[in-house]
């Protein structure tokens, strides 16, 4: 049986725009380092509200930013 993941681009995206990090881009949408650690490891999977937010940012749609993978 297969299952649909939220997959993201987020560290790429840091690295793309001038290797930020996760601290500076937690202040940046208002959350912890620890979140966006976690939304970058899959352990945690952002609010729409948080995503979108994220997205705006770095200035992408928000399928370049978070995606769907399955794993069977």
């Amino acid at each position: 049986m297969s299952q649909l993941l939220l997959g993201n681009n987020l560290r790429k995206l840091r690295f793309e725009n001038g290797e930020m990090s996760q601290l500076e881009l937690a202040n940046t949408v208002g959350v912890t380092r620890l979140t966006i650690h976690s939304i970058e490891t899959g352990k945690f999977n952002p609010s729409v509200l948080l995503a979108l937010k994220i997205a705006k940012f770095f200035n992408k749609p928000l399928e370049e930013v978070f995606y769907l993978y399955e794993k069977k």
